[in-house]
């Protein structure tokens, strides 16, 4: 391919193209996920019980949230996440977390932490997900600063791309990206990632994240999956 078609599809692309990994990579990749998914649910199992008990005594049923997100290609998939939210609020509506009335006392904890994300460990077995990957995002968003402006998320800039890989419990703008920014300045980590992806970079990202679960710092960037 020449320069001028690599530089047509890039601008195609919105600045960037999609560029596939090697198949040595791939397979390692899910590998890792599969093993690391594994002890993961092994090790968490504790968590798991601790959790749904608090939320079912605190709240009452469901101790389960379910909604539906894009995976890779743009196949939907049901997402599956302990509840966060007071039973009957609108889950779309992505408000900053310190104002946000609709959490739990106890889903605030989980969401800092990301506790509330492991039941991804399940969809990272099955395949649906990947450790790291852009974030998955419900087929109807609000793009913040305006949580009333619902707009499709295929209608955003650069969507193409993240939507090549399977998407993430934590990625490139899970660990950089402010909380409140807008979609279309997220989608720029996810074209950084799906452009330089690789073991090296899955390995920063990954202890990045266990840094900031650590630190209950997760409500303050972008979060995980």
């Amino acid at each position: 391919m020449s320069s001028t078609q690599r530089s047509k599809q890039r601008s195609a692309s919105g600045g960037t193209a999609a560029r596939a990994p090697s198949s040595g990579y791939a397979l390692l990749k899910r590998a890792l996920d599969v093993g690391l998914a594994l002890v993961g649910l092994v090790l968490s199992s504790p968590v798991w019980v601790g959790a749904a008990l608090v939320i079912l005594l605190t709240d009452g049923p469901p101790m389960f949230f379910h909604q539906d997100r894009l995976g890779r290609g743009g196949k939907v998939f049901k997402l599956k996440k302990f509840r966060t939210m007071r039973r009957g609020e609108n889950p779309i509506a992505d408000l900053p977390p310190s104002r946000d009335p609709r959490l739990t006392r106890v889903g605030r904890l989980l969401r800092a932490t990301a506790l509330d994300e492991l039941p991804a460990l399940l969809h990272i077995l099955k395949g649906d997900m990947s450790f790291v990957g852009p974030k998955p995002l419900a087929p109807v968003v609000n793009d913040p600063p305006d949580p009333d402006n619902g707009v499709m998320a295929k209608d955003l800039p650069r969507f193409h791309l993240r939507v090549t890989v399977r998407p993430g419990l934590t990625g490139l703008a899970q660990v950089h990206a402010a909380k409140n920014a807008r979609y279309r300045h997220k989608f720029r980590y996810d074209a950084l990632y799906v452009d330089r992806m690789g073991l090296a970079l899955d390995l920063k990202i990954l202890a990045l994240s266990f840094l900031r679960t650590f630190r209950g710092a997760w409500e303050r960037v972008g979060g995980p999956g």
